[in-house]
């Protein structure tokens, strides 16, 4: 088993940044592919981006390449998201998850944990 736990939201203006944390506990996260998700009130949940246990390898939704930025500390068993250059429609609630299968998946259905959540708000 592997909990997660996702921290560093708030509530910033359009153009600032935030990183956001998700810890893992239960097991090494090494060879766990990682991903973050997020969903706006009335929204279905979304992909953001993801890292790939095995090599880092990365993939980012399109309304987020070039602003956010997903890297891991395997030694922290910690996966981050920074997020530059932030506009009101990235507001949401961000959940990271976890998968031990060794792919690059947008797919909500692909991951076996999640965290519980953290909220973003972001000022016009």
């Amino acid at each position: 088993q592997v909990q997660l736990v996702e921290s560093g939201g708030g509530l910033v203006q359009a153009g600032d940044s935030l990183r956001l944390s998700c810890a893992a506990s239960g097991r090494s996260f090494t060879n766990y592919t990682v991903a973050w998700f997020r969903q706006a009130p009335g929204k279905e949940r979304e992909f953001v981006a993801v890292t790939r246990g095995s090599d880092g390898a990365t993939f980012y939704a399109h309304s987020v390449k070039g602003r956010f930025t997903i890297s891991r500390d395997n030694t922290k068993n910690t996966v981050y998201l920074q997020m530059n250059s932030l506009k009101p429609d990235d507001a949401a609630n961000y959940y990271c998850a976890a998968s031990y299968d060794n792919g690059i998946y947008r797919q909500l259905q692909r991951y076996d944990y999640w965290g519980q959540g953290t909220q973003v708000t972001v000022s016009s």
